[in-house]
């Protein structure tokens, strides 16, 4: 059997579970270019597979994800009796640790949202508005980029400000409460941006181009460069990882747990409220956000100062 045949079934057999399977199937698409997609699958050796593996740039995490996929996808395989042995090499590298993310300040996102407002040169699909609403919701709910893009009209229930976000990530599907002044923001670009006809809103997407057709993630994360840039948020010189669309979801979740500890909450015992509502399968996920940045450090040792504060009586 050829690698495009084997991969094809494979992926049919992922997504008649429900899984979405988009990325695994990306990698395995690129893995056929690699390795030759009409080859056949036992005809690809160790050095084929170690070459898509490896990649032509210096060890990164993706080499994982792309071994767990491949692994996956041989296990399969071999289940199925559609190949006799696996390319994988027997061995691997320790993953390197993964960049840290880009937190932006408080000020940085004031200044994004700020730049996304300002008039294009010349007529564009993706309109400002529409770019300033996306990034607010991304900010403000926390959500991934391709959560939001696939919202429709009837996932966004302004009046108990709720989102319905359906399989996301692991094909799972949450509701998300809304801040009401991110749902009078809401409201406001829903309210321009809703079809001639109303009754075929509800299936249009909640975020679309100015002819009525869904944002594809390209588009908007060409924008958002060009946005950061005027926004006066500079790349970093000689950074693995540079601030990115991504990285809002980040600070949305740092400015929760800064808010939490200036308030005295129980980060803690928080936390799960926290991962429930970004969507995330465990808490470790989560616990990540917990790395000490110079603002959740401060407001955690102002908490703690707090607390060892003598009350009175008597004291060595």
């Amino acid at each position: 059997m050829t690698v495009r045949d084997a991969i094809e079934r494979y992926v049919a057999w992922k997504r008649s579970s429900g899984a979405r399977f988009q990325a695994g199937a990306n990698a395995l698409n690129h893995y056929a270019c690699v390795v030759g997609s009409e080859t056949d699958l036992d005809a690809v050796g160790e050095h084929e597979a170690a070459a898509f593996l490896t990649g032509s740039g210096p060890l990164t995490p993706t080499r994982s994800v792309k071994r767990s996929v491949l692994d996956g996808f041989y296990r399969y395989a071999l289940g199925r009796e559609l190949a006799s042995r696996s390319p994988l090499p027997a061995l691997e590298p320790p993953r390197p640790p993964s960049a840290p993310p880009y937190l932006y300040s408080r000020d940085e996102v004031g200044r994004l949202l700020e730049a996304a407002q300002a008039p294009l040169k010349r007529v564009r699909q993706l309109e400002p508005q529409t770019f300033r609403a996306l990034l607010l919701l991304l900010y403000g709910a926390g959500l991934r980029l391709g959560e939001a893009l696939q919202l429709t009209h009837a996932d966004v229930d302004l009046t108990n400000l709720l989102l319905t976000v359906r399989k996301s990530k692991l094909g799972k599907t949450r509701l998300v409460p809304l801040d009401p002044t991110l749902g009078k923001a809401l409201a406001a670009h829903a309210a321009c941006t809703l079809p001639a006809d109303p009754a075929g809103a509800a299936g249009h997407p909640f975020f679309a181009n100015r002819d009525g057709t869904p944002l594809r993630q390209a588009t908007v994360r060409g924008r958002f460069r060009v946005v950061r840039e005027a926004a006066g948020i500079p790349l970093l010189e000689g950074a693995r990882r540079q601030p990115c669309l991504h990285d809002l979801r980040h600070a949305a979740a740092q400015h929760r747990l800064v808010s939490w500890y200036r308030q005295g909450q129980d980060v803690q015992r928080l936390l799960p409220v926290l991962a429930t509502y970004l969507g995330h399968v465990s808490l470790a996920s989560t616990q990540l956000y917990l790395s000490m940045t110079p603002e959740l450090l401060g407001a955690a040792s102002a908490r703690f100062a707090r607390y060892a504060e003598p009350r009175g009586g008597c004291h060595a």
